[in-house]
């Protein structure tokens, strides 16, 4: 099932989340019960995949993407995972247009793997829409060992550094970088007072 979602990832160019990263995700659904789950960056659906079977066998994911077409790929790699299309929604658009159209509070997983320059205004999203003690992830938190080297400063090496130092200062989220795949920086949203 996740070879063919790989495959179709390699066809268009698209680069999938690594078998720990997905592996993570599923535990993280799981631990959290998850019912309700915002992806950014659908892809050919293989941490969609990953997502959904660590989800309550009732959740729902939404899934956005820019391209309807990997949107197309993905829906095919869910059937094949054996998913009713009634468990997932896809969203084509771009996610800073999407999300502010997403119920507050309401999602107990933000998962974020779209556009990295935009990672930034993903975290405040993601904060609005989770659920207190939910929690957001980020795909590609070491960007190829990219975010470590202080003498990189391309826009989407400085915008990823830069989430990990917000995410560490904020009193509301407690957080935790993980060295799986190319690194996925988690954060639980604390409960308000």
């Amino acid at each position: 099932m996740l070879a063919a979602a790989r495959a179709r990832a390699d066809e268009v160019g698209v680069t999938p989340i690594a078998p720990g990263g997905g592996a993570t995700l599923r535990f993280l659904a799981a631990t959290l019960d998850a019912r309700a789950i915002v992806e950014i960056g659908t892809g050919t659906g293989v941490s969609g995949v990953w997502l959904l079977r660590g989800m309550r066998a009732d959740g729902v994911l939404t899934t956005v993407d820019i391209e309807a077409e990997h949107q197309r790929l993905a829906r095919e790699s869910y059937t094949e995972a054996g998913f009713p299309h009634q468990r997932i929604r896809t969203i084509a658009g771009a996610a800073l247009e999407v999300l502010p159209r997403l119920t507050d509070g309401h999602y107990d997983l933000v998962f974020c793997d779209g556009d990295k320059a935009e990672y930034g205004a993903y975290l405040t999203e993601a904060l609005r829409l989770l659920r207190p003690g939910g929690v957001v992830a980020f795909d590609n938190a070491l960007w190829h060992d990219r975010v470590a080297d202080p003498a990189q400063r391309d826009e989407e090496t400085v915008t990823i550094r830069d989430l990990g130092k917000q995410v560490a200062e904020r009193d509301d989220l407690v957080p935790v970088l993980l060295p799986v795949g190319d690194g996925l920086l988690a954060a639980k949203k604390v409960w308000s007072p």
